[in-house]
């Protein structure tokens, strides 16, 4: 690449490209938000876009554009979600063929989803353990059949693609732009929205937000160089990578601002937050750019924000573990080893005189000792305000039940629980 960032005209072509089935998502003011933090709060809602998420726009933009050029009729990709999902619409779309690698332990619901969306037209393939044994395979498929292989953010027209997203943003926002946050996994998304602000509102600041669990780009600008991670936490499964694309991170090197990581549980509860005052649905990558309000309430105080809202598809059978993590975080959920003598109203004790009045067991495995004079209990307690927790952990240890608070330890709070 000569310049920086990818060319604006073609990201321009991409948006008179895709129009033939990608929608010109809403940017809607929100007013609570704007009132919560003293700012004009805008969303850029590509949670209803079709296949609820972004990814479509750069799918269509590059298996089109290898239609057009090269009259392909089959290409390839790996994935476990929204590319899947978008490559699979295209492919009905187009009427052409699309072979989709996806890894064994893909929930089932995403399957069907990616089935649901390319119907007679596509072939999914199940094969290997994680993400990555899946893209290894696909790519081996894709040279020796000759199919194309189509990047879910490594690729220049990929980029063009998703950086279609700027250009409905600024046509439809109007006034200028003080802030952009952006979720960042592979960084297709921020490098097209990156490319198209830094031309049309240099003047707008683009902070990039990843998940605590997998911040490869906050990693590679430390390190200077695009670096892998060697573990990851999967549960912001939208933007959780272990190495971002190479040509996205060489335009978020010069183009991003400032770099925001966020743990998991502030996620959750942003997600539950969005659900519950506005009835909008998103997968935990699409509140990433909304849970970073919290962190730059200083900085946005009488500023125009604009957050992009990366996708809605939430499995509902996470919800469960969405709740639990934001309880956690927010400091209403506790789970402690708790020491009961074996004697007879030893419980009653520890439920009329340990326990606040609003204090709510929701966790209680009980193992009974007859050779023991002590045994243990692993005791999960809600709380109805997180100011509650010093007080309960006093009269714990005052009772004498104290055994071991286990939210500190995470590999035996995941074993036990």
């Amino acid at each position: 690449m000569t310049k920086p960032f990818v060319d604006i005209k073609k990201v321009e072509e991409a948006a008179v490209r895709i129009r033939a089935l990608v929608k010109h998502t809403p940017l809607i003011r929100m007013p609570n938000f704007s009132e919560r933090y003293k700012a004009e709060i805008y969303f850029k809602r590509e949670d209803l876009q079709r296949v609820r998420s972004y990814k479509i726009r750069g799918a269509f933009n590059k298996i089109s554009s290898l239609v057009e050029e090269k009259g392909i009729s089959k290409v390839v990709c790996a994935s476990a979600g929204n590319h899947a999902q978008g490559v699979a619409q295209v492919c009905h779309f187009l009427g052409i063929k699309g072979i989709i690698f996806m890894p064994t332990t893909t929930p089932q619901q995403k399957v069907q989803q990616v089935d649901m969306f390319g119907r007679e037209h596509i072939e999914i393939r199940l094969v290997g353990d994680t993400y990555d044994a899946s893209y290894k395979v696909a790519r081996e498929f894709s040279e020796t059949n000759q199919a194309e292989f189509v990047h879910p953010f490594d690729d220049q027209q990929i980029i063009e693609g998703q950086g279609t997203v700027a250009l409905e943003l600024l046509k439809d926002l109007k006034e200028p732009l003080d802030y952009l946050f952006v979720p960042v996994g592979g960084g297709g998304l921020i490098a097209g929205l990156i490319s198209v602000m830094k031309e049309r509102s240099p003047q707008t600041k683009i902070v990039a937000v990843e998940p605590e669990g997998a911040p490869s780009l906050r990693t590679s600008l430390e390190k200077g160089t695009n670096t892998s991670l060697d573990h990851i936490e999967k549960f912001v499964d939208g933007a959780a990578v272990k190495r971002m694309g190479d040509l996205p991170f060489a335009i978020c090197k010069k183009g991003v601002d400032e770099v925001l990581v966020i743990p998991e549980g502030k996620i959750c509860t942003t997600l539950l937050k969005l659900y519950n005052e506005k009835a909008i649905v998103v997968e935990p990558a699409g509140a990433l750019s909304v849970a970073a309000l919290d962190f730059f309430k200083k900085e946005i105080t009488g500023k125009r924000v604009a957050c992009i809202i990366s996708g809605g598809n939430n499995d509902i059978s996470r919800m469960e573990e969405i709740k639990e993590r934001s309880l956690l975080y927010e400091g209403i959920k506790h789970y402690f080893m708790v020491i009961f003598p074996q004697r007879a109203g030893a419980l009653k004790e520890f439920v009329v005189e340990v326990l606040g009045e609003t204090d709510d067991i929701t966790y209680f495995e009980y193992a009974k000792k007859n050779s023991r004079a002590r045994s243990s209990a692993v005791v999960g307690i809600e709380l109805k305000r997180s100011l509650d927790f010093e007080p309960l952990l006093h009269r714990m240890k005052e009772k004498g039940f104290f055994g071991e608070y286990l939210n500190d330890s995470p590999q035996l709070f995941q074993y036990l629980i």
